[in-house]
């Protein structure tokens, strides 16, 4: 990777994660890149792209989804998308898919028909649905997501956990699995559910206090990209407390890849080894855990 995208990078990370305004990125951008083209190209390459290939298609025979509200006993339901097998999910149990910080949007739910596929009843509650859903614009859907409190949203998200562990009148194992902002929220909702969580998977998501690992009850992954030192910056130290306090936590940290390097809409960013070595990992805890 050149001088040039590796800043490039940096500069995007701090426009999405420390609520800078998009006239300032591109300002920076050109004066980077020497034009205001040549910037534009450069945030295209790095940014997520809602045209992106998706890979597993929304009308896939093998799946069934739909939308339907998850109830959360701390407030309204949030709405969510529903993927499941069209077949018998074989005894297996349900995972939350928890997203970025653009909202609920078609790669988020193109990963919950991937977790579909592997055998789960795959389910990724919209966050901002308080405030009346994701918007299409992702800059004001960060927006938002900024706005959120945060005690409230962890609160929901660990509501809704224990609202997905019963189906059908029977109880259900649960994961979560969630990307930046949703990695985050993983490791928040880890500590709120307790004991009521089996399985979570975080990619590069800001920790909680390492004096919190304690309450943890679930199996964790955390999933590290090697260029990301602001998340790392916490996550290595939860990791660590989490192993200080007895807990199942592997921590798996992919050298040379950036944030978001499981996110195949960002041209830029997205890594493909790193990608399905991670994926692979992610499924094999499931596998183990929520049978």
């Amino acid at each position: 990777m050149t001088d040039l995208r590796r800043h490039a990078i940096d500069l995007y990370d701090a426009f999405t994660h420390e609520h800078r305004d998009r006239r300032r990125l591109l300002t920076e951008m050109t004066a980077l890149a020497g034009s205001v083209a040549a910037a534009e190209a450069l945030i295209a390459a790095v940014a997520a792209s809602p045209a992106a290939a998706q890979q597993v298609d929304p009308g896939d025979k093998r799946l069934r989804t739909t939308r339907a509200p998850v109830p959360t006993g701390v407030g309204e339901p949030l709405n969510a998308y529903f993927a499941t097998p069209a077949s018998a999910a074989g005894g297996r149990g349900v995972v939350m898919v928890i997203h970025e910080n653009r909202g609920l949007n078609a790669h988020i739910e193109d990963v919950a028909r991937r977790v579909a596929l592997a055998g789960y009843i795959a389910v990724a509650p919209d966050f901002l649905s308080p405030v009346g859903g994701t918007p299409a614009d992702a800059d004001q859907a960060r927006e938002l997501i900024g706005k959120l409190d945060l005690a409230q949203t962890v609160a929901a998200a660990a509501g809704a956990v224990k609202s997905l562990g019963i189906r059908d009148r029977k109880p259900m194992k649960v994961g979560v699995v969630g990307f930046c902002w949703g990695g985050a929220m993983v490791n928040r909702v880890a500590v709120a559910a307790g004991q009521g969580l089996d399985a979570a998977v975080s990619y590069y998501g800001p920790a909680p206090d390492p004096s919190e690992a304690a309450k943890v009850g679930a199996s964790i992954i955390l999933q590290l990209a090697g260029n990301d030192a602001r998340v790392n910056s916490t996550a290595k130290p939860w990791g660590a407390a989490l192993k200080a306090a007895g807990k199942d936590v592997a921590v798996y940290e992919y050298p040379g890849v950036e944030h978001a390097f499981n996110n195949d809409t960002s041209a830029e960013r997205y890594n493909a080894a790193a990608a399905k070595l991670a994926w692979d990992r992610t499924l094999a805890l499931f596998d183990r855990k929520l049978r």
